[in-house]
């Protein structure tokens, strides 16, 4: 890890945030209402348990070991050879869900905006300009994502505002119509997408500006009640307007902006869920491929993470055209396959890192005490 870069607390939040909410803020009301309906939104709030447990321990784990990542404290804690043994797989996680989300932003250029255009056109352009980004290194990172971030929330609260005379409240109703087992089910897709993704700010965390880190952990909090917030109103907003149909519907928030027209001036609004879903995508992608390329340095002993940069980008590139034969297959790892990868490799891992570090952490009190 390089040592000058440098962030302050709040570029560390908008990162933060963006990892949460970057494509999922298009992406996560369509499956989330395809299982749970009306209660989609309870789901979310269900389910954002597993991010709140994850972001405890890795408070606790970064108050321990506050200048590591996961991948270096995990070796410091368990010791090199059974450290190595649970990051490979952890690595595994985000090698697999880079390809997912460049494909993911190739099929929604060539279903919506661009048919006739080759997906891998998109795919390499995403992949390749976030690989440029990784190696400009995580302060540019963060200067420019910061306004990334508000133009994208700014896109949003736009859409949202512009669709107002098409809510239809009691689409709401009733909250629970099929019981909660459909609401659980919605529970565990969400679980790990986006909420398990609050792993990755253990990347993040040891770039922090040292004066910064007594307030990391209200600050933090805030920044995922924020992230949680924007997802549960993007859903609702989507229920009111489709009502049943949302659960049917992909990209349900570009499918809100094209319905918009105010006196026909205002119209063909849904270019602004474009640039979110781009910006979106783009500022996600960047930061699991720094996180990665990072963990994967570490892990070697690599000095720079940047020598590994654009040959991981090209893997994900090549991944993102061959790991699925088409649609169902995606929406079946997205739905099925991820959830369970997401649980095994990264929450329980941590959680169990969390719990060796603190038994550890009072045996040796104890120790201490007793000599």
């Amino acid at each position: 890890m390089n040592k000058k870069e440098q962030i302050s607390l709040w570029q560390l939040m908008f990162l933060f945030i963006i990892t949460i909410t970057g494509s999922a803020i298009v992406n996560i009301p369509q499956p989330i209402l395809a299982v749970a309906h009306n209660g989609a939104w309870i789901s979310l709030i269900m389910s954002s348990g597993f991010g709140w447990l994850g972001l405890a321990c890795i408070y606790y784990l970064h108050r321990q070991y506050p200048e590591m990542t996961l991948v270096e404290y995990a070796k410091q804690i368990l010791g090199r050879p059974i450290g190595t043994i649970i990051l490979i797989p952890f690595l595994c996680m985000p090698l697999i869900l880079l390809p997912n989300m460049v494909a993911d932003i190739g099929n929604f250029f060539t279903s919506t905006m661009m048919k006739e255009t080759p997906v891998y056109a998109f795919n390499i352009v995403i992949v390749f300009t976030a690989a440029m980004t990784v190696q400009a290194g995580i302060e540019v990172m963060a200067r420019m994502f910061t306004f990334l971030l508000i133009v994208m929330c700014i896109s949003v609260v736009i859409v949202l505002f512009l669709v107002l005379p098409l809510y239809h409240p009691e689409y709401l109703l009733p909250v629970l119509p099929k019981g909660w087992k459909p609401v659980l089910h919605g529970v565990y897709i969400s679980s790990s997408f986006p909420f398990a993704d609050v792993i990755f700010l253990s990347m993040l965390l040891p770039f922090m500006r040292q004066e910064n880190r007594s307030r990391f952990g209200s600050t933090a909090a805030i920044a995922y009640l924020l992230a949680i917030g924007s997802l549960i109103v993007v859903t609702l907003c989507s229920t009111m307007v489709l009502g049943n149909v949302a659960g049917h519907i992909k990209f349900s928030l570009y499918q809100l902006a094209r319905m918009i027209s105010v006196g026909d001036v205002v119209e063909r609004v849904e270019m602004l869920v474009g640039i979110t879903l781009i910006v979106g995508s783009y500022m996600k992608t960047s930061i699991i491929l720094f996180s990665l390329t990072l963990g994967i340095a570490q892990l070697t002993g690599l000095r720079d993470y940047r020598i590994l940069t654009y040959p991981v980008a090209w893997t994900a590139f090549f991944l993102s055209l061959t790991m699925y034969a088409n649609q169902s297959e995606f929406t079946e790892n997205v739905s099925v396959t991820r959830p369970l990868m997401s649980i095994t490799v990264s929450t329980v891992p941590l959680l169990f890192l969390a719990l060796v570090s603190c038994v550890k952490n009072r045996f040796t009190k104890r120790s201490g005490l007793e000599t």
